[in-house]
């Protein structure tokens, strides 16, 4: 088992700086999605910091569900804890929080507060090899970019329980995903989304990444990275000649893609309705304050066209309906969006 792409990137006493662990997954007899979440954070100095720590360095746990025939039971609640109660090792991968462990084939814990109560403990096989969102070069030295991600178990089998504010909900070999992220800032304006269950496409996995960066006041075009598995083949249109082509938007509850290589080109969407989501506060080591929208139960559409000698000829349609998880980052909060993730105490 190789856990080197989990490892923590950051020195515990490194100033600035954030990493996150979060894994990602659906329950096939109700459609509930579920998105958990390991962190570590040290706020640059002089930033102020965020209650209820300031500027000390901390860990967080954060969880979500959302169920898309109950809308009212979708929630998310996260807390933070002193960092005298984060622990990590590398010789094996494990990150401890408060008692709650995450390994690279495995999490336990629990979570409680908001009126909510949460216990977890999942297990899932380790994926043969890693999925690199960015360009090659940007993993460079440890990542060369504010922020740096890839999932260690991108499309794995999940087996295990959950119990959520007393429902017990099983997974035997359910599809999961789990990711890692470390940085110094978030990007001004950023989708992430994925559906790795596609009718009739067993073995699919659909990752996308979209950034707006913000240069000397400026904000830049977006910039869209999309990886897709299907029939056997990989498709990795995430380089520095493919995001030239590549183009993306995003906005409340929809982020569409479209991608090109001189093979094949991917075209879609993900898309929920408002109620669907949750909007997480997110703050930045500076001190910067961001909001994240999002959902684990939306839908996803993609065309994929191969050419045919001169002509692009279409070669599959795929829908996950219920399968599509995504998010919507901005400096700004959505409005529209109004169930809160909420820090408990």
């Amino acid at each position: 088992m190789n856990d080197r792409d989990n490892h923590r990137r950051w020195r515990a006493d490194q100033t600035g700086v954030y990493e996150v662990w979060y894994t990602t997954w659906n329950h096939p007899a109700t459609d509930q999605g579920f998105w958990l979440r390991f962190i570590t954070e040290v706020p640059k100095p002089g930033s102020g910091g965020s209650p209820p720590y300031g500027e000390a360095p901390r860990g967080e746990l954060w969880f979500a569900r959302f169920d898309p025939k109950r809308p009212d039971k979708t929630f998310g609640i996260h807390k933070r804890f002193r960092s005298e109660l984060v622990t990590s090792s590398d010789d094996p991968f494990s990150m401890m929080i408060s008692g709650c462990h995450l390994g690279h084939d495995h999490s336990f814990g629990e979570l409680s507060g908001g009126g909510h109560d949460v216990r977890w403990d999942l297990r899932w096989v380790p994926a043969a090899q890693p999925l690199r969102f960015l360009p090659d070069v940007m993993y460079a030295r440890g990542g060369l970019g504010e922020t740096t991600v890839l999932s260690p178990n991108p499309r794995v089998p999940l087996t295990g329980t959950l119990l959520v504010d007393g429902e017990e909900l099983a997974f035997d070999r359910t599809i999961a995903g789990q990711t890692h992220v470390w940085g110094r800032k978030h990007a001004y304006s950023w989708t992430w989304g994925r559906c790795a269950e596609f009718a009739g496409a067993p073995d699919a996995l659909l990752e996308i990444l979209g950034v707006r960066l913000q240069r000397r006041g400026i904000t830049l075009p977006p910039m869209t990275l999309v990886s897709l598995d299907l029939d056997g083949e990989q498709h990795r249109l995430n380089q520095f000649r493919h995001v030239t082509v590549n183009r993306g938007s995003w906005g409340t509850g929809r982020a569409t893609f479209s991608a090109w290589s001189p093979r094949i080109k991917i075209e879609g969407e993900l898309t929920c309705s408002p109620d669907q989501m949750v909007n997480a506060p997110y703050v930045d080591p500076d001190g910067t304050e961001l909001y994240c929208a999002n959902t684990m139960i939306g839908d996803a559409r993609v065309t994929v066209w191969k050419r045919d000698g001169a002509r692009w000829r279409e070669h599959r349609r795929l829908e996950g309906k219920r399968r599509a998880q995504f998010e919507i980052g901005s400096r700004a909060r959505d409005a529209l969006v109004t169930r809160p993730h909420v820090l408990v105490a």
